[in-house]
């Protein structure tokens, strides 16, 4: 390896160590049905987001909140929308360049490559893909959009004042990802990643519950991924 290659290997853990916060996956016992319908949903929420790469306050309110049982992961979002932009159309569709919707990207070991995006927009329409590496130093930008999650449910629920929206993620479907390191949580486990909103209203706005310090534009940042920790 070279010196410049050791180097930016060294600049990336240590943004990861100083820049990443905790976003805490509570652990339910809670039979979940992915409908939209959040109230069902007993685990505590986190937000609002904020303006991902200044971490100001965002035109509309968006929560989160993550849980998980011994076969899946589970996030629900609140996302306010007073004009909500999109429609129903096929699966992975690149709905994130048009419509409003949530994300959430999750890299088990933290090292930037072989991690996962899903996003689903109000209509329910979703995506799967695959980040295999963005970075020069292994190869440069490539993804799969042709990656598929096993078994992943997504649905969002319209109402008058915003959307809601559940995932359903089942871990033996990731623990197939080539080179991506995952293997089922138990209570302590950390992984890498964050949880994301385009709002595409009035004005567009690119959201986060964690913000990227660094002040860079762009979600695929893996070096200011916060840290997901499996707790009770």
């Amino acid at each position: 390896m070279k010196i410049s290659e050791i180097a930016a290997v060294l600049f990336l853990t240590f943004s990861i160590t100083t820049n990443s916060q905790n976003i805490p996956i509570h652990k339910t016992t809670e039979k979940l049905i992915i409908d939209g319908d959040l109230s069902d949903w007993k685990t505590p929420f986190s937000g609002p987001f904020v303006i991902h790469n200044s971490g100001q306050k965002a035109t509309q309110n968006t929560m989160v909140s993550l849980s998980w049982n011994d076969e899946n992961l589970y996030i629900a979002y609140k996302s306010v929308d007073s004009k909500i932009v999109g429609s129903s159309q096929k699966k992975d569709s690149q709905i994130f360049n048009s419509d409003d919707l949530v994300e959430i990207f999750i890299d088990a070991d933290g090292d930037g490559q072989n991690y996962v995006e899903i996003g689903v927009n109000a209509f329910s329409s979703n995506y799967d893909m695959l980040l295999k590496c963005i970075s020069p130093l292994c190869g440069g930008w490539n993804t799969s959009m042709a990656f598929d999650i096993t078994g992943l449910e997504a649905q969002s629920k319209i109402t008058p004042e915003d959307f809601n929206t559940e995932i359903k993620i089942p871990f033996s479907s990731l623990e197939t990802i080539k080179n991506g390191n995952f293997a089922k949580p138990k209570i302590g486990t950390k992984w890498r990643g964050n949880t994301f909103r385009i709002d595409y209203g009035n004005t567009t706005e690119y959201l986060a519950l964690q913000y990227y310090k660094s002040l860079n534009f762009g979600f695929h940042q893996p070096q200011e991924f916060a840290v997901f920790e499996f707790v009770e």
